[in-house]
């Protein structure tokens, strides 16, 4: 009867609330990114990110993903990626770029808060993240070939 209660309470009641947590999440940030598509708000931070997409020779549309990877994390920032590219809105050599970058440089506020509880200074981790994020995906983007 124990091993019963325990699948239950630890199995199926713990795997509910986990997908609950993350679509709580998930299921407001696809809805605001229609609205800010709607709206032309993804436009603008395209236009932010402008100078940043154009050095790695991304798509100005890829700046919307790499706003929200470097912000909320590499999951959220995938499923904008993902939801981006189905869309039409970047092309793979985008996709990848912008994957490379996330991969070194995500949940910039998040990991850093992380890492400054056991210690660590704040500022060399987020200049050591994003530099290091910046010479990588302009290496990886100049041998990057056009579809």
């Amino acid at each position: 009867m124990e091993l019963l209660e325990i699948f239950f309470e630890k199995g199926i009641v713990g795997s509910i609330k986990s997908v609950w947590g993350i679509a709580i999440i998930v299921i407001p940030l696809m809805l605001f990114m229609e609205i800010a598509k709607d709206l032309k708000v993804l436009d603008y931070i395209g236009k932010l990110f402008k100078p940043v997409t154009k050095l790695f020779n991304a798509h100005e549309k890829s700046g919307f993903p790499l706003a929200v990877g470097i912000i909320f994390g590499i999951s959220y920032g995938a499923g904008v990626l993902i939801k981006s590219t189905e869309d039409g809105d970047i092309d793979s050599k985008s996709l990848l770029i912008i994957s490379v970058f996330l991969a070194a440089c995500h949940a910039i506020v998040e990991d850093t808060l992380l890492f400054v509880a056991v210690g660590a200074t704040g500022m060399t981790i987020i200049l050591m993240r994003v530099l290091v994020a910046f010479i990588v995906t302009m290496i990886i983007s100049r041998f990057i070939k056009s579809n």
